[in-house]
């Protein structure tokens, strides 16, 4: 089995070290290709309007100067042009991608832009206890990971499907199993605004992630980390919501 390996931390993050590990746990043919500096938040956008710059930094590793979309895409049209991969892993993300993260992660979008391309894809994170960044429990990830993906590959999976496995801010011995999840909501206060004033008195702004407690609805992959579970969340490329779609075909019917 042929895998490219690649996140949206870029190719220095010990999430990716970590990924080419599990990888190498699947199969002996495993590829990396992943930005050349942090993507993290660029969601699912290509560079459209800059060249894509491509270094080998490795025996099977290169990094781009580019999205992790762009990084999928230049693994399968241009380093793997000979042979097909059989499988996209994106991450290990530092922190969860949760929730509203889904639509804003280059880790989802990685994995992400594998399925578009008709390949099996699966993106991982790991969840760090609040504040503690530093102290990433990776071994989590480490060591339930490859089992995981084992089971989701011999299942199968469908066609404009993808798997976001996020793994609880816990040890690996202190993992209470596993969750297939829905995707939670936070609410509608994700981000804020943090203003400052430079040298020259002109004011700048910084996005940042509120760090309210969020409603943990049963079934979501925001309840099963908080319960220290590996969630397992499948998502899909239609985008459509059926039943308004039912209700605007009547009401323009």
């Amino acid at each position: 089995m042929r895998i490219i390996v690649t996140n949206d931390d870029g190719i220095q993050a010990p999430g990716l070290k970590v990924l080419q590990a599990i990888a190498h746990e699947l199969s002996d043919d495993v590829w990396t290709v992943a930005p050349e500096t942090d993507q993290s938040g660029v969601s699912h956008s290509l560079s459209l309007h800059d060249p894509l710059r491509l270094r080998k930094v490795g025996e099977r590793e290169f990094a781009v100067k580019g999205t992790p979309s762009d990084c999928v895409i230049m693994g399968m049209r241009k380093v793997l042009a000979d042979k097909a991969p059989d499988l996209v892993l994106s991450g290990v993300n530092r922190g969860q991608n949760v929730a509203e993260d889904v639509i804003y992660s280059g880790t989802i979008a990685g994995a992400m832009e594998g399925a578009i391309l008709g390949l099996p894809a699966i993106a991982l994170s790991q969840a760090f206890p609040a504040g503690q960044r530093d102290n990433t429990p990776w071994g989590c990830a480490e060591t339930h990971a490859a089992s995981l993906i084992r089971k989701l590959l011999d299942d199968g999976l469908d066609e404009g499907t993808l798997v976001n496995i996020n793994f609880p801010a816990c040890q690996p011995e202190d993992v209470k199993g596993v969750a297939v999840t829905m995707q939670g909501r936070r609410g509608l206060d994700v981000l804020k605004l943090d203003e400052r004033m430079d040298g020259r008195n002109n004011p700048y702004f910084w996005l940042t992630p509120t760090r309210g407690t969020p409603h943990l609805a049963n079934g979501t992959d925001l309840k099963a980390l908080a319960e220290h579970r590996i969630s397992v969340t499948p998502l899909q490329l239609n985008m459509t919501h059926e039943p308004t779609m039912t209700r605007f075909a009547r009401l323009f019917g």
